[in-house]
């Protein structure tokens, strides 16, 4: 390597390592998982944070620590407990691979939280990110993170011209984070580099005047910045119609549905209902799927409200419609499991999005007396 190569490596790591570090200690975030750190909290904030703005995230971190202070109590709890608590954070899978992740180290390991990579992997629903995350944090692992964060940063750095989401974007990324990893206090430069993406090289007007990277930055000096990462071309998000059938028995009680777990949104409870095929109305639709979910014939009556709602990998309008069933009893043919619930009681019940504005909507109305 020439002297003048060997002088640019040096001010590169002398950048992450000093000027990125002093920066973290001045402006880091008073953030709750940061206070008393233990393996436990480390893992139920990055399961959380995992598609999840830390601003949303601090509420429901907080209630979940005051419903499952220790990794214990979480794995003694009913799963639909974890689901409810979990509730409205999206991404269910997360939960569902908490609580089962939980009762294997409770089982596996005695209630200790598993120390190595190899072992961190083996859980249910931790992959390299979170595995990297968790060790180095709880564990000072040398092991660098890698999230959107670290991607937007190092892809300016370096004036990445692969589309950031790009399998080759991915590794020029790793591999740079795995070079310049502190390996003395890899935690800290961890949560640097996540908290120096979220704060100053944010995807939007970042602040590359008081940025600790900005005399190395590749970006920063074509005065592009905000060009970076680079972008593949967008595909069109499909758009879905959904009817959901709220059905009343003969005591006026609702009917819900358990979608299975290996469904999107497995394990939460939900008005019945599915997709409408092309050329089908809501009253159509309702009246195949009942048929073909809960093994039962239903009158379709007026409809109560249009939930709009947003995926991300796609958006849908739900037509929720009043339903009576004229023959046959309900069986868990298409789901998990259904149950009968006064209406009062809707909302003890852990629901997509969605259908907690459908639950709403009804509540009200036989709180009010306009319900059918």
């Amino acid at each position: 390597m020439t002297t003048k190569l060997v002088r640019q490596q040096t001010v590169i790591t002398n950048a992450f390592h000093r000027n990125l570090i002093d920066w973290f200690r001045q402006h880091r975030r008073l953030l709750p998982w940061r206070n008393k750190r233990t393996p436990y909290r480390v893992w139920i904030a990055e399961i959380m944070l995992q598609q999840t703005r830390v601003d949303q995230a601090q509420p429901y971190f907080d209630r979940f620590m005051k419903r499952f202070p220790s990794l214990r109590s979480l794995a003694a709890a009913p799963r639909e407990d974890v689901l409810k608590c979990w509730e409205g954070l999206g991404y269910y899978s997360r939960a569902r691979n908490l609580h089962e992740a939980a009762r294997h180290i409770a089982r596996d390991h005695k209630g200790r939280f598993p120390r190595t990579r190899e072992e961190l992997l083996a859980l249910p629903g931790i992959g390299p990110y979170t595995a990297a995350a968790i060790g180095s944090l709880a564990f000072q692992l040398p092991l660098a993170v890698v999230d959107g964060n670290v991607i937007r940063v190092l892809s300016r750095v370096f004036a990445i011209e692969e589309p950031a989401s790009s399998s080759k974007t991915t590794r020029q990324v790793q591999e740079w984070a795995d070079r310049l990893l502190l390996q003395e206090d890899p935690g800290t430069f961890n949560e640097a580099m996540m908290e120096l993406g979220a704060l100053c090289c944010t995807p939007r007007g970042p602040d590359c005047p008081n940025c600790p990277l900005r005399a190395i930055c590749q970006a920063h000096k074509k005065g592009q910045a905000e060009a970076y990462p680079r972008k593949a071309p967008r595909k069109k998000i499909p758009h879905k119609l959904v009817a959901a059938g709220v059905i009343i028995n003969s005591r006026n009680q609702i009917l819900l549905a358990q979608r299975r777990d290996t469904d999107m949104l497995g394990g939460l409870w939900e008005f019945p209902g599915g997709k409408m095929e092309p050329g089908e109305d809501a009253v159509a639709c309702l009246e195949r799927e009942l048929k073909e979910e809960l093994g039962i014939r239903v009158r379709v009556g007026d409809e109560l409200l249009v939930v709009a709602h947003a995926f991300s990998h796609f958006t849908m309008d739900l037509h929720a419609h009043w339903v009576k069933i004229i023959s046959g009893r309900p069986r868990a043919i298409e789901c998990a499991d259904y149950v009968w619930t006064p209406p009062a009681q809707l909302r003890m019940y852990p629901m997509p999005r969605a259908d907690v504005k459908i639950a709403e909507h009804v509540m009200a109305r036989f709180a009010d007396g306009t319900a059918t």
